[in-house]
């Protein structure tokens, strides 16, 4: 593969992504499915891919989409905290730990009805592999970049087809989240499970309450003779590269105490939860050093969405179909389970977790947990058009706590290794233990905390 091929496939990412744009300005069902340009770029490429009669490029076009995913995760995960400056501990625990306590559960519990499907139905009477198992967690929780991330774990451990599933059932996740989404915030309206909406006088409209997880953006101090961007590109880059450092120094010790097995167990952990935790290392570095104004907020944001907007055109463009058809029927299967799953948790644990605006907050998650957080974003915002609710709130200082661990964090990396070492069944033992602990959490913090303990 050529340099060469490398742009000739970034120019037609470039140009889909601008059809998809396009598209989604002129067609307003794509708006009202809140389906992102990044994806419908990556449909209109699934329709011109290796695996279509369309092909429209050469083979390393295709050879090039394919592997951009695997790198691009990396970018995305490193930029994640890098310039954000976390509130005070006590703070952080009144205004996430409810709101944490009740994505744990979501996302553990994934974890849960996958094993329980796979073990109890999908196995014995297809075949199935336990490793999809993991499924749900990696498509819903995690999205399009997860999916895509962990293709090559999925790979190394035996599962081949791991990656063109869970992107498949990441595009289920989102649809399935925006549908029923909807429909939950249009029956909570119809039964007044949300917040009475202001008479006229009072009410603002368009005017959504904010909330600041980070200071703002300010400009990156940085000597004159290299550019702000480069500087907060290069961090990344130091944040990757102390990832690999990371992911190295755990496959060695993992070789040294369990032997050679091990080693190659361990050698299939994907390197962007790693990369994540070296964003968090170099960020504090640069507090520890005075110069936490090296990093802009607004750049690593800008960097990291371009990374995932060019992520998830090229996995999904280069999607497997083949695999996808050959596993079809255990992945409608997981799907429909995980997305029972939720919301059966949305309807059940909201109102009894959340001491105020319990609808509000739970949607948000909901959203999150099936499709993407700008699912979760759109349903709040569909729920909560005022933002009267102390949800987003919750919601933005939650997600601090919440991604290091699922959603793509370490959990979700550590979950194929820990199913294969451990077994399907006790892998689904350790699950619901997971579940119940965040659940009894969860009971624990609503007994607690007094209404209204997460507004400012």
């Amino acid at each position: 593969m050529k340099l060469f091929d490398v742009l000739i496939a970034f120019v037609a990412l470039s140009l889909l992504l601008l059809l998809a744009t396009a598209l989604r300005q002129r067609w307003g069902l794509l708006r009202r499915l809140g389906l992102p340009e990044a994806l419908v770029a990556g449909l209109l490429g699934l329709a011109i891919g290796p695996f279509s009669p369309l092909r429209l490029f050469p083979e390393s076009v295709y050879t090039v989409w394919s592997q951009t995913p695997g790198v691009l995760i990396n970018v995305v995960f490193a930029s994640l905290f890098i310039g954000q400056s976390l509130p005070s501990r006590r703070v952080l625990w009144q205004r996430a730990a409810s709101q944490t306590a009740f994505g744990m559960v979501l996302g553990f519990g994934q974890y849960l009805v996958g094993g329980l499907v796979v073990l109890v139905l999908l196995r014995p009477l297809l075949g199935t592999d336990p490793l999809l198992a993991c499924l749900i967690e990696v498509g819903f929780e995690g999205g399009h970049g997860t999916a895509a991330g962990m293709g090559s774990a999925f790979a190394r451990l035996g599962l081949e087809s791991g990656e063109a599933l869970g992107l498949a059932m990441a595009t289920f996740g989102v649809l399935a989240g925006v549908l029923v989404g909807s429909a939950l915030v249009v029956i909570g309206r119809r039964r007044r499970w949300l917040l009475p909406e202001p008479p006229p006088a009072a009410g603002r409209p368009g005017r959504d309450r904010e909330t600041v997880v980070a200071p703002p953006p300010s400009a990156a101090a940085h000597s004159p003779t290299i550019d702000g961007l480069t500087l907060n590109l290069a961090l990344i880059g130091g944040a990757i590269g102390l990832g690999v450092l990371l992911r190295q120094a755990l496959v060695g010790l993992a070789g040294r105490l369990g032997g050679a097995e091990a080693g190659q167990l361990f050698s299939a952990l994907p390197l962007f939860p790693l990369a994540m935790v070296g964003g968090l290392l170099v960020q504090q570095l640069l507090q520890w050093q005075g110069h936490p104004r090296l990093a802009s907020v607004s750049a690593q944001r800008s960097i990291g969405s371009l990374a995932m907007d060019v992520l998830i055109a090229a996995a999904m463009a280069s999607l497997n179909l083949p695999l996808v058809e050959q596993a079809w029927l255990p992945l409608l299967v997981l799907a429909l389970a995980g997305l029972g799953w939720n919301v059966a948790v949305f309807l059940w644990l909201g109102p009894r977790l959340f001491r105020d605006a319990w609808f509000e907050r739970a949607v948000a998650d909901f959203g999150q947990s099936t499709g993407v957080t700008a699912t979760g974003l759109l349903l709040l915002r569909m729920a909560d058009p005022y933002g009267r609710s102390p949800a987003l709130e919750a919601f933005s200082f939650k997600q601090l706590v919440f991604e290091p661990f699922l959603g793509g964090g370490l959990v979700t990396a550590f979950a194929p290794i820990a199913l294969v070492a451990l077994g399907l069944p006790l892998w689904t033992l350790l699950a619901l233990a997971l579940t119940a602990a965040c659940l009894a959490f969860g009971a624990r913090m609503a007994r607690q905390l007094p209404a209204g303990s997460v507004a400012p």
